[in-house]
């Protein structure tokens, strides 16, 4: 998905939260300190207790619950196993559905911030160089380094975004297959993965309206602008923000052989110039991004939907097309109206001159444990074909 924000890129240590620090006390009472890692820039624990093998898993959950988190000097697998016990008990009590679909999806966001919040409680001490001082701890250092760049000063993170670290270095060393490339393309860590293949899909489907210059808008991982390289659009320009975006999106373009053809350039949207195809797959439900990988997902007020069809007047060439690609699952959830949509199109003075459709192809779609498991199985991703309306180009 594309991202309209940047999020904190990889970099040295002294990008870690901003040189925020946590504090703890040793059996001794002496007190320590360490650098804070928050990807999802939550601040330092104030509460903040040492735990090893000896402490069970309700009492951790009591604990986190209660705002006190646990910074693990036992054996790691130990610590894995008590977040996977702590996770047991968080998911015992699933969100009540809400009287409205709108009202569902916020009970199930405040659940989804609760778990996270009380799995976040579980820490890590990291030493200079990314390596953790721990009984049967695995070797983190290059999964590390790919996210966060070099590190020179130890620094506290929590075991659940090591996780994720970890989980992003796998996705990047066997990439998601992409048939429409008929290779791969590798995720970065903080960067969404096109594992949704149904708008990659739509892009390599619909008809192109010319084979000259084609503008990718937040192009994330390079997938989209590869496919249109592919499909023998002789020039791509894709912009991003996130300066992790534009590192993964760089490497994939370069590994596909197709650096000739696609032009990777830091921009709040718009390169300079015009162009006769515009793509975009902005953030699909308007909300708030808790984390870097949730801005490929939630668009604050629709900024990044609103700032692209009020800017294709002055980029689309005269007989251009601007392709938006967006799921209707906000529709669905009463979070925006098909109306309040293509109100956006006339108020930026566009024209729909087509529309292709797609079903939902990953998992959670066919998932009925999920609580939005109606409207996603429901859902529709569309390719929507824009044209400026006669008398609105700039």
């Amino acid at each position: 998905m594309a991202r309209s924000k940047a999020s904190s890129g990889a970099g040295d240590d002294e990008e870690v939260s901003k040189e925020q620090t946590i504090c703890w006390l040793d059996s001794s009472g002496e007190e320590h300190r360490a650098l804070w890692r928050s990807e999802s820039g939550a601040p330092p624990p104030k509460q903040v207790l040492l735990a090893d093998d000896r402490m069970n898993a309700d009492t951790a959950f009591r604990l986190a619950c209660e705002g006190t988190s646990l910074l693990w000097r036992g054996d790691f697998h130990n610590a894995r196993q008590l977040l996977g016990a702590m996770a047991r008990r968080v998911d015992r009590k699933p969100p009540k559905p809400g009287a409205s679909p709108e009202q569902s999806f916020h009970l199930y966001r405040q659940a989804q911030s609760r778990r996270a919040r009380i799995l976040g409680m579980l820490l890590l001490s990291v030493e200079a160089g990314h390596v953790i001082p721990l009984r049967r701890a695995p070797d983190v250092r290059l999964a590390c380094k790919q996210a966060y760049g070099q590190c020179h000063e130890p620094y506290v993170m929590s075991l659940r975004e090591l996780q994720g670290v970890l989980g992003a270095s796998e996705w990047r060393k066997k990439g998601v297959h992409i048939p429409a490339l008929g290779e791969s393309i590798t995720p970065h860590f903080g960067v969404f993965s096109p594992v949704r293949g149904e708008y990659v899909d739509l892009v390599s489907e619909a008809p192109l309206p010319s084979q000259g210059t084609a503008f990718d808008i937040g192009t994330g991982t390079g997938v989209l602008a590869a496919v249109l390289a592919r499909r023998g659009v002789r020039s791509v320009v894709a912009t991003d923000l996130d300066a992790r975006a534009l590192v993964c999106a760089r490497e994939n373009i370069d590994r596909l052989g197709l650096s000739s053809t696609v032009d990777i350039q830091q921009a709040d949207l718009f390169p300079d110039g015009r162009a006769s195809l515009i793509v975009c797959n902005p953030p699909w439900l308007p909300g708030r991004a808790r984390t870097p990988l949730e801005h490929a997902v939630y668009d604050p007020g629709s900024r990044m939907l609103r700032g692209f069809l009020d800017g294709l007047s002055a980029h689309l060439e005269p007989d251009g097309e601007a392709w938006l690609i967006i799921s209707d699952l906000a529709e669905r959830l009463g979070l925006r109206s098909r109306t309040e949509l293509t109100a956006l199109f006339a108020q930026a003075g566009l024209t729909v001159v087509g529309r292709l459709d797609a079903r939902p192809l990953h998992p959670r779609a066919h998932d009925p444990a999920d609580p939005l498991h109606s409207w996603r199985k429901a859902e529709v991703t569309s390719l929507w074909r824009l044209a400026v309306s006669s008398g609105a180009a700039d």
